[in-house]
């Protein structure tokens, strides 16, 4: 029998078909080429509406998200299936073509990322020790997973550590607000490309090259998905999340066989959601070698965001809006974070002599994910776009690795 809740609706399938209702309006106002909403999303990014709108849902009582089902369902589900169809578009022959200096921006964005929640997990121990006492560092592993690869990671991490609902909901609002502000930046530095050209001697016969090259590529696999299209990229996500399920069991159970000594206790070999989500992310990527990445071009990845954006609201629905005055230092700690991130981004790109291209767009790749590098991408030219896409596809695969070493690392620093 379900717990007693004092919330206005309680049916699973009445929430269910609100929080639809919820994403179809977000994704059409945000759609709105001029009039209130264009300027409305020009400041609140649609993603924060994906998870405010349930959030105030939850808080002023009409829908119940520790007594809905929902959640859990979207979890073991909706979030593998989604890793799997974002990770069978990646295409590593696309990525190779783009140069060895694209690949060391973006890897050196996802580095910045791991080194810079360890710098200012230590800044804020010394700056104000109470922001980061107690299970703070759980939180900062899903703001990790979010800026290596993007929402379905985030999860990933808020399951494998165990993050409190009123906890995510603060590095939510860290994560938003300060990935945003980032956003702002890069796009202002994309306005002076040339002059950071110059200033790190960077050759762009290589950027000129792509933008032709990535015209042709997107005319040659975009078509219109047909039913049996969409029934095949739903028979691959579902499938090897199926499958994940499957094999995670006996795994845990080999591992549980070993001595102790050889094995790690704590969120790591014996978790049955951290395997789930590795296997399927291994599959996706094991499957983007083979004629599947061909489902991209009727878009497998757009389906596997639909699985997120669901799974988006369903966290929102567990938040507590209140607590995010709380700890107002936690988005000093976020400033500090992502200023370490860009100060090495900078730094390597001078050495590298990189386009400030690779730097932004291997920048946004790891911190917006899917839904913002491609637009930092066509501000220098709309045929880039699927340039930002591709590498942000890369940091959903490697989100959840990044995202779980740094995560053992700040446990370590926590005590």
């Amino acid at each position: 029998m379900p717990p007693a809740t004092s919330a206005l609706i309680t049916n699973d399938a009445v929430v269910l078909g609100l929080l639809a209702m919820t994403l179809g309006g977000v994704f059409w106002t945000a759609s709105r080429q001029n009039g209130f909403w264009k300027k409305f999303y020009t400041y609140i990014p649609s993603l924060l509406m994906c998870y405010l709108i349930p959030a105030l849902l939850n808080t002023f009582g009409i829908i119940d998200g520790n007594t809905s089902g929902l959640y859990a369902v979207a979890r073991d589900y909706l979030l593998p299936s989604a890793l799997v169809l974002l990770c069978v578009a990646i295409d590593f022959g696309g990525i190779i073509r783009l140069g060895p200096k694209a690949i060391i921006m973006f890897l050196t964005g996802t580095l910045g990322v791991m080194l810079g929640a360890l710098v200012s997990f230590e800044a804020l121990r010394l700056i104000h020790p109470e922001t980061v006492a107690g299970d703070t560092w759980r939180g900062m592993t899903t703001v990790a997973g979010s800026w290596i690869g993007g929402g379905a990671n985030q999860a990933a991490m808020k399951e494998v550590f165990e993050v409190d609902a009123t906890l995510f909901g603060q590095f939510v609002a860290v994560d938003v607000l300060v990935a945003n502000v980032w956003t702002a930046v890069l796009l202002f530095l994309a306005g002076r490309a040339g002059a950071f050209d110059r200033w790190t001697g960077a050759d762009l016969t290589a950027i000129n090259a792509l933008k032709d090259s990535i015209e042709s590529y997107r005319a040659q696999h975009a078509r219109v998905a047909t039913l049996t299209d969409i029934m095949i990229i739903l028979g691959v996500g579902l499938g090897v999340t199926g499958l994940s399920h499957f094999l995670a069991g006996p795994i845990i159970s080999w591992i549980n066989s070993l001595p102790a000594a050889w094995r790690l206790q704590d969120y790591s070999l014996t978790s049955n959601f951290f395997w789930i989500v590795v296997l399927a992310t291994t599959f996706g990527l094991l499957l983007s070698f083979t004629r599947a990445r061909s489902l991209e071009g009727a878009g497998a990845s757009t389906i596997g965001s639909a699985m997120l954006y669901v799974l988006v609201a369903t966290i929102g629905m567990h938040m507590d809006l209140g607590a995010l005055l709380d700890k107002p230092f936690l988005f000093l700690l976020g400033l500090i974070w992502i200023a370490v991130h860009g100060g090495l981004m900078l730094l390597v790109a001078k050495l590298i002599r990189a386009p400030l291209f690779f730097m932004a767009v291997g920048s946004q790749a790891n911190i917006g994910g899917a839904a913002s590098a491609p637009v930092i991408a066509s501000a220098f030219h709309p045929a880039l776009a699927p340039v930002g896409v591709l590498l942000a596809v890369l940091g959903y695969a490697l989100g959840t690795y990044g995202a779980y070493i740094t995560g053992l690392i700040l446990r370590s620093m926590a005590g």
